[in-house]
């Protein structure tokens, strides 16, 4: 009599393989090829995208810089021009100084022994002439008196003395002298007079 052939036994499961054992594999567990790559795909694209977005930064960066730099070089530029113009509109507007010099018109006797009027008294004659005839009176003739270099006797149209002046004073203040003390003169009804002195600042005699 045949034995009975033993029953099947159930299959066994199949045995999952431990991580360390799996750790070279390049199929994870739980995961696809396809995901793998797709995983791949989009860091990849999120590097690029990064990479494009820095791009941009740099170059607006870039373009930022260039328009400062452009308009700072207009700027200066500008200013220059108009610093420029400027002064050469103060150069053409600016007054132009003219030096006048005063030439005599009157007799000029000089009673010393040497002689020869110097520059400075010819120039000095010529503008308190000049004064005078500012003030309505009328210069005849300029006297350099004997042993003086520096005194001027002015003889004036209408009146009967001359008046003593001094090249070391202006001209403007001793013809306004001379004609205060000739005024006060003319008020006091004193008509007759050798010389007015008007070489002294603030101070005029008659005599």
């Amino acid at each position: 009599m045949r034995k009975k052939d033993p029953a099947p036994s159930a299959p066994e499961a199949p045995k999952l393989a431990r991580r360390h054992q799996n750790k070279h594999s390049h199929i994870k567990s739980g995961r696809t090829i396809g995901e793998r790559r797709e995983h791949v795909e989009t860091a990849s694209e999120r590097l690029a995208a990064r990479k494009k977005v820095k791009k941009r930064q740099n170059l607006r960066i870039i373009i930022t810089v260039v328009g400062f730099i452009i308009v700072g070089v207009a700027v200066v530029l500008l200013l220059t021009k108009v610093l420029s113009q400027r002064e050469v509109n103060e150069v053409e507007t600016a007054p132009t100084t003219v030096v006048k010099t005063y030439k005599p018109s009157i007799e000029i006797i000089d009673e010393n022994a040497a002689g020869g009027i110097t520059t400075r008294m010819s120039e000095y004659i010529g503008k308190l002439e000049s004064d005078f005839r500012e003030r309505n009176y009328t210069p005849i003739k300029a006297v350099i008196p004997a042993g003086s270099i520096r005194e001027v006797d002015f003889y004036l149209e209408g009146v009967p003395g001359y008046i003593k002046t001094t090249i070391d004073r202006g001209t403007g203040v001793t013809a306004e002298d001379a004609d205060r003390m000739l005024r006060y003169l003319t008020l006091n009804e004193v008509s007759e007079f050798t010389y007015i002195d008007v070489r002294i600042d603030g101070k005029a005699y008659y005599k």
